[in-house]
């Protein structure tokens, strides 16, 4: 078991998406420690990727962190209801990051059903259970990830990932969701899955 350090994510959002499947994505705050797998991520290329919040250069107030060194958080809110929690890839003045869409649950999944239900495990339904950490809000959610954690540095010990040798999984990459509007990047096979 270690930890990711920052050479790890000074690569293309593409692979680094792939190969964040399978490891655990660490979370301390206060005195509350959780771990989870992730399963879920999409890469996204600001220079040739219509769907990146970067495209075309546009450094702004909420894209300037993905536009610095890799290995940083990038978080940001959507449709008014949601945080969605990305990793900084490549190079500084290279846009391009990592969104983490799917984790499951590995040490201490009693704090993340309070989080995310304000109800302890054995409370839960199948299908609350079922949608814990499923989804980019989910799992923000689940984590208390907010857009106070923007600009975290993955090297620290508030955020960061661990590697623990799983690697007993295929990847399936598939077209990312939600991004329609994205002309020909519409169809780019950038979302990663881990498939048992």
């Amino acid at each position: 078991m270690y930890k990711l350090e920052r050479d790890f994510y000074d690569r293309d959002a593409r692979l680094v998406g792939e190969d964040l499947l399978g490891k655990l994505l660490v979370r301390k705050y206060d005195d509350v420690l959780i771990k989870s797998r992730i399963t879920e991520t999409e890469a996204y290329i600001a220079e040739i990727d219509k769907a990146s919040h970067g495209y075309g250069g546009k450094v702004t107030p909420r894209t300037k962190i993905m536009f610095g060194p890799p290995g940083f958080t990038y978080v940001y809110f959507i449709y008014g209801m949601y945080y969605c929690l990305n990793f900084v890839t490549e190079g500084e003045g290279i846009c391009s990051a990592v969104l983490i869409r799917s984790v499951e649950p590995v040490i201490n999944i009693d704090a993340m059903c309070m989080n995310r239900y304000n109800k302890p495990l054995e409370s839960l339904t199948k299908s609350q259970l079922k949608n814990l950490s499923n989804g980019p809000g989910k799992l923000c959610n689940a984590l208390k990830i907010t857009k106070e954690e923007n600009g975290i540095d993955l090297t620290g010990n508030e955020i960061y990932l661990e590697d623990d040798g799983f690697r007993n999984f295929a990847v399936e990459k598939t077209k990312r969701i939600n991004i329609d509007y994205a002309e020909e990047a519409k169809d780019f096979l950038w979302r990663y899955l881990l498939r048992n």
